[in-house]
C-alpha cells in the first residue's frame, strides 16, 4: 500500500533523508552504487518524474535522463563561490564587486582593480567564516595568495550585520540578523555573532525571494546586507546552519512537512 502523497496517490521519492518527516515521501538513502538499491527501489526511482535531494552523486544522471530534481541549483552551487558569483553577475543580481584571478601575476592585477581594504576568500568549500580575510596591506595579500588558488577578491562593504534568509521552494521559512561582535568584520554565528529576530524589513525578504527565484535556488540560505541604501546578496548557502532555527524552536523537518502538506513541494 502506498503512503499518502499530497492527494496524488503516488509516493514522492527522495534519496536524501531531509524530508523523512513527510509521510508522502519515501526516503531511500544515498547509496554509492546503483546496484545497492533493490529492484523495487530502482523501479521506483526510474518511474518517478521528480527526485528529491538526489545527492551530488546522482543529480547529473537524473537530469541527463529528463527527470526533474528538487532542490534545483543546489549541488552544483554548494560551497562554490566562483559559480555563485558567475550566476549573480550573469543575472545582474546585486552582489558586491567581485573578481577571480588565475595565474602567477595575480597580485598586480588585483591591486589594479581593488584598493585596501578588500575581502579575499577561499573560493571553494569554506564555511562558518573560515576562509574569509580582510586584506589590509601587501603582506596580507601575499599571505592569502600563497594559500589560495585561484584568488577570489571582493570589495569590502563596511557593515556590522547581515540578514540570513532561508527559502524553500520560494517560500521564506526563517530570517534573522547576524550581528558581528566588536572588532570582528565577519557576521558568522560560529565567530560570536549575535542573532536578532526583530525588525526584519519586508523589502529585504522581497529581495531574497527575487534572488532565489531568478537563480532557481530550490532551497537556500541567502546572506543579504544593506549598504548605501541598496541590498546585496553576499553568498548562497545550501548547507546552512540551524542555530537560528533552534533559537526560535523551529524544526526544519516539520517545516518541510507543512510545505509538503500545503502542496508546495
Amino acid at each position: 500500500m502506498k503512503r499518502g502523497g499530497s492527494g496524488s496517490g503516488r509516493e514522492k521519492v527522495s534519496l536524501g533523508k531531509r524530508p523523512r518527516g513527510c509521510p508522502s515521501f519515501r526516503c531511500l538513502g544515498v547509496r554509492p552504487n546503483w546496484e545497492d538499491y533493490s529492484g523495487e527501489e530502482r523501479d521506483l526511482i526510474r518511474g518517478a518524474a521528480k527526485i528529491y535531494y538526489p545527492s551530488r552523486l546522482y543529480e547529473t544522471f537524473f537530469l541527463s535522463t529528463g527527470k526533474d530534481v528538487f532542490p534545483r541549483n543546489y549541488y552544483e552551487f554548494m560551497g562554490n563561490k566562483i559559480r555563485q558569483t558567475g550566476l549573480f553577475q550573469l543575472l545582474d543580481v546585486s552582489h558586491p564587486r567581485t573578481k577571480v584571478y588565475y595565474g602567477r601575476r595575480r597580485s598586480p592585477c588585483i591591486l589594479s582593480d581593488f584598493t585596501y581594504p578588500f575581502i579575499a576568500k577561499d573560493p571553494l568549500g569554506s564555511s562558518q567564516g573560515s576562509g574569509v580575510w580582510r586584506i589590509e596591506n601587501r603582506k596580507d595579500l601575499e599571505r592569502y595568495l600563497a594559500r589560495c588558488r585561484p584568488a577570489y577578491i571582493q570589495e569590502y562593504l563596511p557593515i556590522d550585520r547581515d540578514l540570513r534568509v532561508v527559502l524553500i521552494a520560494g517560500r521564506v521559512v526563517h530570517a534573522y540578523w547576524r550581528v558581528a561582535p566588536p572588532g570582528e568584520f565577519r557576521n558568522n554565528v560560529s565567530l560570536g555573532a549575535s542573532l536578532v529576530f526583530d525588525a526584519i524589513p519586508e523589502d529585504a525578504l522581497d529581495f531574497a525571494r527575487d534572488v532565489a527565484c531568478r537563480c532557481g535556488f530550490g532551497e537556500v540560505g541567502l546572506d543579504i546586507c544593506r549598504h548605501d541604501g541598496r541590498y546585496y546578496v553576499l553568498e548562497a548557502n545550501m548547507v546552512y546552519g540551524l542555530e537560528g532555527f533552534h533559537r526560535r524552536c523551529l524544526n526544519i523537518h516539520e517545516i518541510l512537512k507543512r510545505l509538503d502538506d500545503g502542496g508546495t513541494l
